[in-house]
């Protein structure tokens, strides 16, 4: 649900017009993104999902932040 959510918010930020130190943003989010899924995909104990779900979270407020700071 946390990998979603990032997913989602990073679309939305990209289909807005991006500022350079927006766009530094969603790359970031888009990293953090894929290392979420890959430490959920490998995850053996709880706190691996803890820490994707961490990652999760980041992404998701870095695409949101660079959404706040562009022009629809």
């Amino acid at each position: 649900v946390q990998i979603k959510a990032a997913e989602d918010a990073i679309k939305r930020a990209e289909a807005m017009r991006l500022g350079p130190e927006a766009r530094g943003l969603v790359e970031e989010a888009k990293r953090m993104v894929a290392e979420a899924k890959k430490h959920h995909a490998e995850a053996r104990a709880k706190i691996d999902h803890a820490n994707a779900m961490w990652k999760a979270k980041a992404a998701q407020a870095q695409a949101e932040a660079a959404a706040a700071i562009s022009t629809p």
